[in-house]
């Protein structure tokens, strides 16, 4: 009876190009639909995870009797139509075309605003945030807080096609679960984009990390225990090793450029990635190598000494 109520009900609606489609499987992706849609017709425009449960979505056919053919097929058809073997109800949508509304936090920018679900504060680290990242590119900058959203992070790029692949990759995905503490089963990551451009760090914390500014102050009060500054035998702090290198380039006389560094740079061992920037009147690099090691070597070799005769000291 019920069924038949359902099929009634779809053959009353007013027909329509976009079809709503509901009961989704979680973190349905644009592909998932299209692949289940295509076969009716052209699909010109898609918008999914909506709901309270982001569980439903809307496909948008290039012609009324496209959607038509698909709504009538699954009302008559024993086979439901599925998505991940989950059962997924069709109907048509009381709007006639999708429009995608950018709200301020979908407009491209190079700082991320990220949402970590299903976690408290203390169980992701900075360190953590900053490895998954620096997998697409240098990591400017980090500050982290709680709002009512929960824990929340923001995660500034040195520009906007960098920023932009990091979310494609890891919005609505999980932080890879050897990265947290075995008592939390898993952290979701939600992203969009900031209004910021540059985040104002004025201090090392376990809260905030500036990665391009290697002499701001370290506030020892605010820092967990696994950042405390480590010291050596005469009691002086050392300096943490990593394998990304910050160089302040001095005395310049010609162009510096991605190459001449990489050359450079690569006579101590493989380089990774190379960055480029001004910051405060003055041209500094980030270089990446694989490891610590390697990077330790590059900087005995090259700290204070000149690439050239008369230009590019470190």
């Amino acid at each position: 009876m019920s069924s038949s109520g359902q099929t009634q009900f779809r053959y009353t609606q007013t027909p329509s190009k976009v079809v709503h489609l509901r009961n989704l499987p979680w973190e349905c992706v644009e592909e998932e639909l299209i692949d289940l849609c295509k076969r009716f017709g052209k699909i010109v425009n898609t918008k999914s995870n909506v709901g309270a449960n982001r569980n439903q979505a809307f496909v948008e056919f290039a012609d009324l009797n496209q959607a038509i053919s698909m709504v009538s097929y699954y009302a008559s058809s024993s086979e439901p139509a599925q998505i991940r073997g989950k059962t997924v109800y069709i109907q048509y949508s009381n709007r006639h075309e999708i429009v995608n509304n950018q709200s301020p936090g979908d407009v491209p920018g190079n700082v991320l605003l990220v949402t970590f679900e299903g976690v408290e504060s203390h169980e992701v680290s900075i360190d953590v945030i900053h490895l998954v990242f620096s997998a697409f590119g240098f990591v400017h900058k980090i500050a982290t807080f709680e709002k009512a959203a929960g824990f929340q992070a923001l995660v500034q790029f040195s520009d906007v096609e960098t920023a932009s692949a990091a979310r494609n990759a890891l919005d609505s995905r999980s932080i890879p679960r050897y990265l947290l503490p075995e008592h939390v089963g898993s952290c979701n990551l939600r992203m969009s984009y900031s209004a910021h451009t540059d985040l104002n760090i004025k201090f090392q914390s376990h809260r905030s990390r500036d990665y391009t500014n290697p002499y701001l102050p370290v506030n020892h009060t605010a820092m967990d225990g696994s950042m405390q500054p480590a010291l050596g035998a005469d009691g002086k702090k050392v300096e943490s090793q990593s394998n990304v290198l910050l160089g302040l380039i001095e005395n310049m006389q010609y162009a510096v450029t991605v190459d001449v560094l990489h050359t450079v740079f690569s006579a101590y061992g493989a380089v990774q990635k190379i960055a480029i920037f001004e910051k405060n009147g003055s041209t500094q690099a980030l270089i990446q190598y694989s490891d610590i090691a390697t990077a330790a070597i590059a900087k005995e070799a090259l700290e204070g000494h000149c690439i050239y005769d008369g230009g590019y000291c470190f």
